[in-house]
């Protein structure tokens, strides 16, 4: 199940690397600050791969951010851990403001009326 979150980097902790059976790994963890009712939680989520790595290195402590992740959880000698997986991170800046688009003069050919369909309104495709 994807969820998303908006909220800010407080913290990032350190990348890790390493080698597995199936190659090299990145992975770095940092906390995310989110706003739950009235008061203010964190949760430490991660992302693994050089490239989500280098993704994440874009974004600063303090950024506001949409976080889209997955939550997963596995057992190991009897005790569970739990992931939480950030897959996309976006900036959550507010998207600068629509222009209103210019007026439609005679130059362009679809203003026009003698502008027609390939298909006549009598010439349905079934």
């Amino acid at each position: 199940m994807a969820m998303e979150l908006e909220g800010r980097i407080v913290r990032k902790l350190n990348v890790q690397t390493g080698t597995s059976a199936r190659g090299a790994w990145a992975k770095q963890d940092f906390i995310f600050e989110y706003q739950e009712g009235n008061y203010p939680s964190q949760v430490c989520m991660n992302v693994w791969g050089e490239d989500k790595v280098k993704e994440l290195e874009k974004y600063q402590v303090g950024d506001k951010v949409k976080i889209s992740f997955n939550l997963s959880s596995r057992e190991y000698n009897g005790r569970w851990y739990t992931d939480v997986r950030a897959w996309r991170i976006e900036s959550a800046a507010a998207p600068a403001p629509v222009q209103d688009a210019p007026p439609v003069t005679q130059d362009d050919p679809y203003a026009s009326s003698a502008y027609s369909s390939p298909l006549d309104e009598d010439d349905l495709p079934f």
